[in-house]
């Protein structure tokens, strides 16, 4: 006779929040007390910040390319959008207020996004290797631009003296809103039409899905995190030149969000972190680390294709969940089966 199952309990919705918010100030709060305390010395603060700005442009791109499907290569192209905006914002209004922080991002994001539609309505008619080439074109133009408006821009020396205003918790923690929305987003019937679209675009179609719109909607949501990523990045470096978005830079955006996993947003955190800190952690093989970084990359293509997570992605509350409900290191019977 078959033993009952005991049922399995979850940790309600509200209570998930509860849990995640408190996990998350904890960590603010901690690395925003590491980095006052001086524990960590300049070139590991600096570290620490390029980690949470990238890790927000990988995972912008991976919207795009890991939940739509597409392949774009102008990710550079929507940094430097929104880098140039919020540097002009912050130096036409001086100051360290909220207020003014908020504006700059806000604005690096939203004019982005308009570029997005822009581009994204008649480039997404393309696929594949067609899709890459005009965005591509669309990074490169923008670029170009950049150069030719030195009235505006700075040209090709650059744009100086922009305000510093990407501190730690700044940074993470828009990083952190800006997760939780397109998690809430690739949750909601929206993103299941995105995802829809991923697995099979003819059959979403038959079912009902615009999919003219939806491509549209995640290749605007991908820009609108990526402009308000390159504001953080302005508000980084201080300085702003051409050579910061040349298409190296999409290329190093689509190696991380590839080796992470394509449609893993964990991965793509994790990947960005990795590929930011190993230049610095291979200082000491100064000749050789560029060729230890293209050789760690080739090994873990070869033995894991589909990223280090593939589509996977981590959640707190359910560790917890399989934890009391004993699935996380389930207990062996006599026989050498799983009790429930």
């Amino acid at each position: 006779m078959d033993k009952a199952v005991r049922p399995y309990r979850q940790i309600p919705v509200y209570l998930r929040y509860l849990i995640n918010t408190a996990l998350l100030v904890i960590l603010l709060a901690a690395g925003s007390a590491l980095l006052a305390s001086g524990t960590v010395n300049r070139a590991q603060s600096a570290v620490i910040l390029q980690i949470g700005i990238y890790a927000l442009l990988a995972v912008s791109l991976n919207v795009a390319t890991g939940y739509l499907g597409q392949l774009p290569l102008g990710h550079a192209g929507f940094m430097a959008v929104g880098a140039y905006t919020a540097a002009l914002i912050w130096k036409a209004l001086p100051g360290k207020s909220l207020g003014v922080i908020l504006l700059g991002l806000l604005a690096a994001g939203l004019l982005a996004a308009v570029f997005g539609v822009v581009i994204g309505i008649p480039a997404l008619r393309l696929k594949g290797d067609y899709l890459a080439i005009i965005t591509l074109g669309f990074g490169e133009i923008i670029r170009v631009l950049i150069i030719n408006l030195p009235g505006v821009t700075g040209g090709t020396p650059g744009l100086m003296n922009i305000p510093k205003h990407s501190s730690f918790l700044v940074v993470y923690a828009t990083v952190i809103l800006s997760c939780a929305l397109i998690h809430t987003l690739m949750k909601s019937r929206h993103g299941r039409a995105i995802l829809a679209i991923r697995e099979n675009e003819i059959a979403a179609e038959a079912s009902g899905v615009n999919t003219t719109f939806y491509k549209v909607l995640a290749f605007t949501v991908s820009a609108f995190f990526a402009g308000v990523a390159g504001g953080l990045y302005a508000g980084y470096t201080g300085i702003l030149t051409p050579g910061n978005f040349t298409f190296m830079t999409s290329v190093n955006i689509l190696v991380m969000v590839v080796l992470g996993g394509l449609g893993s947003m964990a991965g793509s955190i994790i990947a960005a972190g990795i590929l930011t800190a190993l230049p610095l952690a291979l200082q000491s093989f100064n000749k050789y680390r560029m060729v230890i970084y293209a050789l760690l990359l080739i090994v873990v293509m070869i033995f894991k294709p589909s990223g280090l997570l593939g589509r996977y992605d981590f959640s707190l509350t359910r560790i917890i969940e399989k934890a009391i409900n004993g699935r996380l290191f389930p207990r062996k019977g006599k026989a050498g089966e799983e009790h429930a």
